[in-house]
Protein backbone atom coordinates (compact mmCIF):
# COMPACT_ATOMS: atom_id res chain seq x y z
CA UNK A 1 0.00 0.00 0.00
CA UNK A 2 1.17 3.49 -0.64
CA UNK A 3 1.62 6.26 1.69
CA UNK A 4 -0.20 9.66 1.86
CA UNK A 5 2.52 10.77 1.38
CA UNK A 6 3.02 9.19 -2.02
CA UNK A 7 -0.58 10.40 -3.07
CA UNK A 8 0.53 14.02 -2.16
CA UNK A 9 4.20 13.67 -3.47
CA UNK A 10 2.01 12.95 -7.11
CA UNK A 11 -0.38 15.25 -6.98
CA UNK A 12 2.61 18.16 -6.87
CA UNK A 13 4.71 17.00 -9.45
CA UNK A 14 1.45 16.03 -11.49
CA UNK A 15 0.47 20.41 -10.90
CA UNK A 16 3.88 21.51 -11.12
CA UNK A 17 5.97 19.39 -13.72
CA UNK A 18 3.45 17.53 -16.48
CA UNK A 19 2.37 20.46 -17.64
CA UNK A 20 5.22 22.59 -18.10
CA UNK A 21 7.10 19.39 -20.14
CA UNK A 22 4.37 18.52 -21.97
CA UNK A 23 3.47 21.62 -23.91
CA UNK A 24 7.31 22.63 -25.01
CA UNK A 25 9.71 21.54 -27.69
CA UNK A 26 12.43 23.68 -26.65
CA UNK A 27 14.88 21.11 -24.95
CA UNK A 28 17.01 24.17 -22.73
CA UNK A 29 13.36 25.21 -21.39
CA UNK A 30 13.12 21.23 -20.41
CA UNK A 31 16.61 21.20 -19.16
CA UNK A 32 15.24 24.28 -16.52
CA UNK A 33 12.60 22.90 -15.85
CA UNK A 34 14.85 18.98 -14.60
CA UNK A 35 17.36 21.12 -12.73
CA UNK A 36 14.43 23.41 -11.26
CA UNK A 37 14.13 20.84 -8.34
CA UNK A 38 16.00 20.79 -5.20
CA UNK A 39 15.95 18.55 -2.70
CA UNK A 40 17.49 18.74 0.96
CA UNK A 41 21.02 16.82 0.97
CA UNK A 42 21.55 13.91 3.34
CA UNK A 43 23.18 15.04 6.84
CA UNK A 44 26.63 13.44 7.05
CA UNK A 45 28.45 12.96 4.33
CA UNK A 46 31.18 14.53 2.65
CA UNK A 47 30.59 15.89 -1.19
CA UNK A 48 34.12 16.19 -3.45
CA UNK A 49 34.70 17.66 -6.54
CA UNK A 50 36.87 14.83 -8.74
CA UNK A 51 37.84 13.58 -11.66
CA UNK A 52 38.09 9.61 -12.72
CA UNK A 53 39.01 8.31 -15.66
CA UNK A 54 39.45 12.01 -17.29
CA UNK A 55 35.86 12.48 -16.65
CA UNK A 56 34.76 15.12 -14.00
CA UNK A 57 31.94 14.66 -11.25
CA UNK A 58 31.80 14.22 -7.83
CA UNK A 59 32.55 11.70 -4.84
CA UNK A 60 30.37 11.37 -2.10
CA UNK A 61 31.40 9.35 1.39
CA UNK A 62 30.42 9.31 4.56
CA UNK A 63 31.85 12.16 6.84
CA UNK A 64 34.75 10.88 8.52
CA UNK A 65 35.58 8.20 6.07
CA UNK A 66 39.10 7.83 4.54
CA UNK A 67 38.87 10.45 1.12
CA UNK A 68 42.88 10.47 0.86
CA UNK A 69 44.15 9.85 -2.74
CA UNK A 70 40.50 9.56 -4.15
CA UNK A 71 39.27 12.96 -5.73
CA UNK A 72 41.27 12.41 -9.12
CA UNK A 73 41.13 8.49 -9.60
CA UNK A 74 39.57 5.44 -8.92
CA UNK A 75 42.23 3.38 -7.07
CA UNK A 76 41.51 2.33 -3.66
CA UNK A 77 42.66 0.92 -0.72
CA UNK A 78 42.06 -2.74 -0.02
CA UNK A 79 39.81 -2.03 3.75
CA UNK A 80 37.75 1.18 2.18
CA UNK A 81 34.23 1.08 1.50
CA UNK A 82 33.52 -0.43 -1.71
CA UNK A 83 32.48 1.77 -4.90
CA UNK A 84 29.34 2.29 -7.02
CA UNK A 85 29.42 4.67 -10.03
CA UNK A 86 26.02 6.25 -9.88
CA UNK A 87 25.10 7.58 -13.38
CA UNK A 88 22.28 10.45 -12.93
CA UNK A 89 19.12 10.83 -14.67
CA UNK A 90 17.95 13.94 -16.41
CA UNK A 91 16.56 12.48 -19.88
CA UNK A 92 20.46 12.93 -21.43
CA UNK A 93 19.60 16.76 -21.74
CA UNK A 94 20.25 18.00 -18.03
CA UNK A 95 20.75 17.56 -14.22
CA UNK A 96 24.09 16.84 -12.33
CA UNK A 97 26.01 15.03 -9.81
CA UNK A 98 24.67 18.13 -7.36
CA UNK A 99 21.50 17.75 -8.13
CA UNK A 100 21.76 14.17 -7.49
CA UNK A 101 23.03 14.45 -4.03
CA UNK A 102 19.84 12.91 -2.00
CA UNK A 103 20.49 9.68 -3.56
CA UNK A 104 24.07 9.55 -3.63
CA UNK A 105 24.25 10.98 0.03
CA UNK A 106 21.92 8.23 1.10
CA UNK A 107 24.40 5.16 -0.96
CA UNK A 108 27.41 7.14 0.77
CA UNK A 109 25.75 6.93 4.37
CA UNK A 110 24.55 3.31 3.43
CA UNK A 111 28.46 2.32 2.98
CA UNK A 112 29.57 3.42 -0.26
CA UNK A 113 31.90 5.59 -1.89
CA UNK A 114 30.10 7.17 -4.45
CA UNK A 115 31.12 8.57 -7.59
CA UNK A 116 28.93 10.21 -9.86
CA UNK A 117 30.21 11.52 -13.44
CA UNK A 118 29.24 14.98 -15.16
CA UNK A 119 28.75 13.23 -18.10
CA UNK A 120 28.71 15.34 -21.22
CA UNK A 121 24.90 16.34 -22.14
CA UNK A 122 23.17 16.57 -25.21
CA UNK A 123 22.27 18.23 -27.62
CA UNK A 124 25.63 20.10 -27.29
CA UNK A 125 27.15 16.77 -26.91
CA UNK A 126 24.72 13.88 -28.54
CA UNK A 127 25.31 10.40 -28.58
CA UNK A 128 27.50 8.50 -27.81
CA UNK A 129 29.44 10.96 -25.81
CA UNK A 130 27.59 10.31 -22.83
CA UNK A 131 28.31 6.61 -22.89
CA UNK A 132 31.95 7.27 -23.70
CA UNK A 133 32.32 9.01 -20.30
CA UNK A 134 30.42 6.87 -17.89
CA UNK A 135 32.67 3.74 -19.70
CA UNK A 136 36.13 5.95 -19.32
CA UNK A 137 35.35 6.00 -15.55
CA UNK A 138 34.37 2.48 -15.52
CA UNK A 139 37.31 1.31 -16.75
CA UNK A 140 39.19 3.43 -13.61
CA UNK A 141 37.13 2.24 -11.50
CA UNK A 142 37.30 -1.15 -12.30
CA UNK A 143 41.30 -1.32 -11.92
CA UNK A 144 40.48 -0.42 -8.27
CA UNK A 145 38.72 -3.50 -7.57
CA UNK A 146 35.12 -5.24 -7.31
CA UNK A 147 32.38 -1.90 -8.11
CA UNK A 148 29.38 -1.92 -8.66
CA UNK A 149 26.68 0.63 -10.58
CA UNK A 150 23.72 2.19 -10.35
CA UNK A 151 21.45 4.65 -12.20
CA UNK A 152 17.66 6.12 -12.56
CA UNK A 153 16.25 7.10 -16.26
CA UNK A 154 18.55 7.87 -18.46
CA UNK A 155 21.00 6.99 -15.93
CA UNK A 156 19.95 3.45 -15.77
CA UNK A 157 20.31 3.09 -19.41
CA UNK A 158 23.95 4.44 -19.05
CA UNK A 159 24.33 2.31 -15.95
CA UNK A 160 23.39 -0.97 -18.84
CA UNK A 161 25.21 0.24 -21.72
CA UNK A 162 27.98 0.78 -19.29
CA UNK A 163 27.94 -2.94 -18.30
CA UNK A 164 27.72 -3.80 -22.32
CA UNK A 165 31.04 -1.49 -23.05
CA UNK A 166 32.65 -3.38 -20.19
CA UNK A 167 31.90 -6.70 -21.93
CA UNK A 168 33.02 -5.50 -25.64
CA UNK A 169 36.43 -3.59 -24.36
CA UNK A 170 37.26 -6.49 -21.67
CA UNK A 171 36.77 -4.87 -19.12
CA UNK A 172 36.06 -6.35 -15.32
CA UNK A 173 32.19 -5.82 -15.59
CA UNK A 174 30.03 -4.14 -12.25
CA UNK A 175 29.74 -7.54 -9.50
CA UNK A 176 25.99 -6.08 -9.94
CA UNK A 177 23.43 -2.91 -10.99
CA UNK A 178 20.85 -1.11 -9.16
CA UNK A 179 18.34 0.42 -11.83
CA UNK A 180 15.44 2.87 -11.19
CA UNK A 181 12.64 3.45 -13.98
CA UNK A 182 15.82 2.63 -16.36
CA UNK A 183 14.91 3.52 -20.21
CA UNK A 184 15.77 0.70 -21.89
CA UNK A 185 14.17 1.51 -25.39
CA UNK A 186 14.50 4.68 -27.43
CA UNK A 187 12.34 3.35 -30.22
CA UNK A 188 9.09 4.04 -27.89
CA UNK A 189 8.00 0.55 -28.30
CA UNK A 190 6.50 -0.59 -24.44
CA UNK A 191 2.64 -0.28 -24.00
CA UNK A 192 3.27 1.90 -21.30
CA UNK A 193 3.52 4.08 -23.46
CA UNK A 194 0.12 4.14 -24.16
CA UNK A 195 -1.73 3.11 -21.48
CA UNK A 196 0.28 5.18 -18.76
CA UNK A 197 -0.19 8.42 -20.70
CA UNK A 198 -2.74 9.64 -18.30
CA UNK A 199 -1.23 8.02 -15.12
CA UNK A 200 2.05 9.30 -15.19
CA UNK A 201 2.61 12.78 -12.85
CA UNK A 202 5.97 13.28 -14.95
CA UNK A 203 5.27 12.80 -18.44
CA UNK A 204 3.27 12.63 -21.12
CA UNK A 205 4.94 10.34 -23.94
CA UNK A 206 5.31 13.32 -26.59
CA UNK A 207 7.00 15.14 -24.37
CA UNK A 208 9.52 12.37 -23.19
CA UNK A 209 10.27 10.85 -27.15
CA UNK A 210 11.00 14.63 -27.77
CA UNK A 211 14.36 14.33 -26.05
CA UNK A 212 15.12 11.21 -28.26
CA UNK A 213 16.46 13.28 -31.64
CA UNK A 214 18.24 15.56 -29.18
CA UNK A 215 19.87 12.79 -27.78
CA UNK A 216 20.64 10.63 -30.58
CA UNK A 217 21.17 13.30 -33.10
CA UNK A 218 20.41 10.92 -36.13
CA UNK A 219 22.00 7.73 -34.52
CA UNK A 220 19.94 4.38 -34.45
CA UNK A 221 17.96 4.51 -31.74
CA UNK A 222 17.98 0.09 -32.33
CA UNK A 223 21.81 0.66 -31.00
CA UNK A 224 22.20 -1.10 -27.73
CA UNK A 225 24.17 1.40 -26.47
CA UNK A 226 20.71 3.96 -27.29
CA UNK A 227 18.49 1.03 -26.39
CA UNK A 228 20.23 -1.40 -24.20
CA UNK A 229 16.53 -4.06 -24.56
CA UNK A 230 18.17 -4.94 -27.63
CA UNK A 231 21.42 -5.97 -26.56
CA UNK A 232 22.33 -9.73 -25.63
CA UNK A 233 22.46 -10.40 -21.71
CA UNK A 234 23.86 -13.27 -21.37
CA UNK A 235 26.53 -12.87 -18.63
CA UNK A 236 25.33 -9.79 -17.08
CA UNK A 237 25.65 -9.44 -13.65
CA UNK A 238 22.88 -9.63 -11.23
CA UNK A 239 20.06 -6.80 -11.82
CA UNK A 240 17.68 -4.83 -9.11
CA UNK A 241 15.16 -2.96 -10.94
CA UNK A 242 12.62 -0.80 -9.17
CA UNK A 243 9.84 1.53 -11.28
CA UNK A 244 6.63 2.53 -10.28
CA UNK A 245 3.39 1.00 -11.68
CA UNK A 246 2.09 4.41 -13.41
CA UNK A 247 4.97 5.25 -14.73
CA UNK A 248 5.10 5.96 -18.72
CA UNK A 249 8.33 3.74 -18.65
CA UNK A 250 7.39 0.93 -16.44
CA UNK A 251 7.16 -1.62 -19.20
CA UNK A 252 10.73 -0.57 -19.95
CA UNK A 253 11.96 -2.21 -17.02
CA UNK A 254 9.63 -5.28 -16.90
CA UNK A 255 10.92 -6.32 -20.67
CA UNK A 256 14.15 -5.58 -19.76
CA UNK A 257 13.48 -7.98 -16.20
CA UNK A 258 11.97 -10.63 -18.44
CA UNK A 259 14.59 -10.69 -20.98
CA UNK A 260 17.28 -10.77 -18.34
CA UNK A 261 16.03 -13.49 -16.74
CA UNK A 262 15.60 -15.15 -19.56
CA UNK A 263 19.17 -14.91 -20.24
CA UNK A 264 19.86 -16.58 -17.17
CA UNK A 265 20.17 -12.73 -15.34
CA UNK A 266 19.20 -13.04 -11.43
CA UNK A 267 16.92 -10.34 -11.35
CA UNK A 268 14.98 -8.70 -8.29
CA UNK A 269 12.05 -6.53 -9.54
CA UNK A 270 9.88 -4.18 -7.67
CA UNK A 271 6.76 -2.22 -9.28
CA UNK A 272 5.73 0.65 -6.68
CA UNK A 273 2.36 1.93 -6.31
CA UNK A 274 1.68 5.67 -7.11
CA UNK A 275 5.56 6.41 -6.83
CA UNK A 276 6.36 9.57 -9.46
CA UNK A 277 9.34 8.65 -12.13
CA UNK A 278 12.57 9.24 -10.11
CA UNK A 279 10.66 9.52 -6.72
CA UNK A 280 14.01 8.51 -4.94
CA UNK A 281 14.64 12.12 -5.20
CA UNK A 282 12.75 12.79 -2.22
CA UNK A 283 14.06 10.21 0.03
CA UNK A 284 13.93 13.40 2.72
CA UNK A 285 10.23 12.54 3.30
CA UNK A 286 8.81 9.68 0.86
CA UNK A 287 9.40 6.60 2.70
CA UNK A 288 9.02 4.93 -0.74
CA UNK A 289 12.29 6.42 -1.71
CA UNK A 290 14.12 5.77 1.01
CA UNK A 291 12.79 2.23 0.97
CA UNK A 292 14.06 1.49 -2.63
CA UNK A 293 17.45 3.32 -1.98
CA UNK A 294 17.93 0.80 1.18
CA UNK A 295 16.94 -2.10 -0.98
CA UNK A 296 19.14 -1.38 -3.09
CA UNK A 297 21.67 -0.89 -1.35
CA UNK A 298 21.42 -4.10 0.90
CA UNK A 299 21.24 -5.54 -2.72
CA UNK A 300 24.71 -4.25 -3.83
CA UNK A 301 26.35 -5.05 -0.52
CA UNK A 302 25.04 -8.85 -1.04
CA UNK A 303 26.94 -9.22 -4.54
CA UNK A 304 30.03 -7.48 -3.79
CA UNK A 305 30.09 -10.39 -0.57
CA UNK A 306 28.72 -12.92 -2.76
CA UNK A 307 30.76 -15.34 -5.27
CA UNK A 308 30.53 -14.36 -8.88
CA UNK A 309 28.13 -15.05 -11.03
CA UNK A 310 29.01 -17.81 -13.20
CA UNK A 311 28.26 -16.47 -16.31
CA UNK A 312 29.83 -13.13 -15.63
CA UNK A 313 33.35 -14.91 -14.79
CA UNK A 314 33.08 -16.49 -18.36
CA UNK A 315 32.07 -12.82 -19.87
CA UNK A 316 35.09 -11.19 -18.14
Amino acid sequence: MASLRAHLYDLTIRLAVKGRLGGTHDVYAIRRAFEGARFPTPAGVAFTPGEVGGVPGEWAEAAGAKTEGTKTEGTRADGERPTLLYCHGGGFIACSAQLYRPVTGRFARAGFRVFTPDYRLAPEHPFPAAVEDCTGVWAALAEAGPAVVAGDSAGGSLALTTIIEARRLGLTPPVAAALFSPATDLIGRSASFRTNGRRDAMFRPEALMRLVPAYLAGADPADPRASPIEADFSGFPPLLIHVGVREILRDDSLRLAEKAKAAGVPVELTVFPVVTHAWQLAESFLPEARRSLDEAATFLHRALKAPPHPEAEVAA
